[in-house]
């Protein structure tokens, strides 16, 4: 059993309109399936297929129908214009090697399959009358490709189904399919294309539960699937499944283990609705979104294992790595396609919203980034594909707009004086935001060394991408603060030699200016007198000892010790 827990944010701040462009596609019909390849995006939906560029504009498109050949028994595609009611309903559509896999359901017939050329979905390769995948559209279903090294060194990639079972038992075309599958990807000397595996058919995973699957994927040699299972089975639905890839041909589906997800104040109405991997190698971290009611109107997120963020009508995630940032980008059941940035210790930032469409309609599950420029998340909603961009950069105006906006996607370009994504910063030269969360872009520590000499310790909380001139600047309404020069500037770091009497009961306004090349940074402190910083010991007071650059301890606010200087820079940085 896994426990899911967490701690909770809500959503703050104004939502950030897009204003850089973005570009959409209209279908015919709504989207069923969605495939991405480095430069091509494969949609299907009810009876079409289309094949548009990374920008979406269209290449190709045909309709998926067919007709049963009298003479072959066989399906064939016909012309748009014939006359032919047989509607090919696709269940599964999966990228492989050069070529597109679609497979489902033909009107008044079993199951159906084509590979069609990946740069021309036009041309068919290959067309087989075989079942892969669910038979019934209502079937929450999932497929992907995974690498079984059952033969070293060499490796082979199956289709792995798993598939909600009817449980009615009145199955219009017989089939081997159990709820999890292996299917073959190429030709062997005993079995066509996409048949079962042969050691697939002997070992297949059959459940009495009417299973849910919302999502499967493989990370090194173990195989994940997620889904609901009935609420009358456990008091909790979400469950994880996971195979292994035991390097033998019959032990794989056989190594089938599970446990049940609990969310921590879930309770029995827990439902997953959407997940995505985190980009990652170790840890493995996995994203979901989770309704806790059963239905939409009370959804997490949540990171294994923190809950990331509670809105409401959350229907789909994408997780991305920048730098040491990771990135979720969330759909919403209202059109609304939201960002929210997690540092390494899990702190998140304020969610921003990216795209809001004027007609309220629902997120597909599935969301992809652009593999061309990886500056794009394609969007998917009813029948409109939306390619949005991953941050708006160029709305932030200044440093400071750009430092509060947090956004692990845009730096600083100190030759354009503009806030860019990172490649488009032509002489490398730019800051960035720092590895962790900071809710200051400047922050300070007063230390006192036994003798009443104090000095201030500045850090400025920026990445730079390389080496630069570095200097500070300290001023306050009466002129200079510091009483004589103090260690010279080292980024990020610069201080100040004062006295105690520089600062008076009721503190002083100082102002801090710091140069980084051409560029300047400039952030105002409220320095008090920790010493005069008194009263029983509360939350509030220690909270004000600690924001005033003083130490707190258990006799109350006081000036930091000098001996404690290294500890205190290892905490800044």
């Amino acid at each position: 059993m896994v426990l899911l827990l967490g701690l909770l944010l809500t959503l703050c701040g104004a939502p950030s309109l897009c204003l850089e462009e973005d570009t959409s596609f209209l279908l015919d019909g709504d989207i069923r399936h969605l495939a991405v390849d480095s430069n091509t995006v494969y949609i299907a939906t009810e009876e079409k297929l289309y094949q548009l560029n990374h920008d979406l504009t269209p290449v190709h498109s045909l309709t998926l129908r067919g007709v049963l050949n009298p003479d072959t028994e066989d399906f064939y595609r016909v012309p748009a214009a014939a006359d032919w009611n047989a509607t090919f309903r696709v269940n599964i559509l999966l990228l492989f090697d050069q070529s597109v896999i679609s497979c489902g359901v033909i009107d008044r017939a079993c199951g159906y399959c084509e590979i069609l050329d990946l740069n021309n979905i036009s041309n068919i390769l290959h067309k087989e009358n075989f079942q892969v995948g669910p038979a019934r559209r209502s079937s929450a279903s999932v497929a992907f490709l995974v690498t079984l090294k059952k033969n070293q060194p060499r490796s082979d990639s199956y289709i792995l189904t798993a598939i909600q079972q009817d449980g009615s038992g009145e199955e219009k075309c017989p089939s081997d399919s159990g709820t999890v599958n292996l299917h073959n990807t190429e030709d062997t000397s005993d079995a066509r294309i996409l048949s079962l595996n042969e050691w697939s058919g002997k070992h297949t995973f059959q459940s009495k539960e009417n299973v849910e699957f919302v999502d499967g994927f493989q990370i090194n040699s173990i195989i994940y699937l997620l889904a609901n299972v009935p609420p009358d089975a456990q008091n909790n639905q979400v469950r994880l499944f996971w195979l292994e890839d035991n390097l033998k041909e019959n032990d794989t589906l056989e190594s089938l283990r599970l446990a049940t997800l609990i969310l921590s104040d879930g309770g029995d109405g827990s439902r997953l609705l959407a997940s995505s991997v985190v980009p990652d190698d170790v840890p493995l971290l996995w994203s979901g979104v989770f309704s806790v009611d059963g239905g939409q109107a009370n959804t997490q997120l949540l990171l294994f294992d923190i809950i990331l963020l509670r809105q409401s009508n959350m229907t789909s995630v994408l997780a991305m790595r920048q730098n040491s940032w990771m990135v979720f980008f969330i759909g919403t059941g209202d059109g609304q396609l939201i960002k929210l940035a997690v540092d390494r210790n899990y702190h998140t930032t304020c969610p921003r919203v990216l795209y809001m469409s004027n007609q309220d309609r629902r997120v597909f599950p599935r969301m992809h980034l652009d593999p061309v420029d990886h500056k794009h998340v394609y969007v998917p909603f009813q029948n409109e594909m939306k390619r949005v961009a991953v941050a708006k950069c160029s709305t932030h105006t200044n440093v400071q707009e750009w430092w509060t906006a947090q956004d692990p996607y845009c730096v600083w370009c100190v030759s354009k004086g503009s806030c860019t994504f990172e490649d488009d910063c032509e002489d490398s030269h730019w800051l960035s935001i720092p590895d962790v969360f900071q809710q200051k872009l400047i922050s300070h520590k007063v230390v006192e060394d036994g003798t009443g000499q104090l000095t201030l310790n500045i850090q400025t909380h920026v990445n730079v991408s390389k080496e630069t001139r570095f200097a500070c600047q300290f001023s306050t309404t009466s002129g200079e603060l510091c009483s004589r020069d103090g260690l010279p500037p080292q980024f990020p770091q610069c201080t100040c030699i004062l006295s105690k009497q520089t600062v008076p009961p009721e503190g002083l306004l100082v102002t801090v200016k710091m140069r980084l090349g051409s560029t300047s940074l400039t952030e105002q402190l409220q320095l008090m007198n920790c010493s005069d910083m008194s009263g029983p010991p509360t939350r509030v007071l220690c909270q004000q000892c600690i924001k005033a650059g003083c130490e707190w301890s258990n006799s109350g606010c006081s000036w930091a010790n000098e001996r404690l200087l290294d500890v205190i820079t290892s905490f800044l940085l």
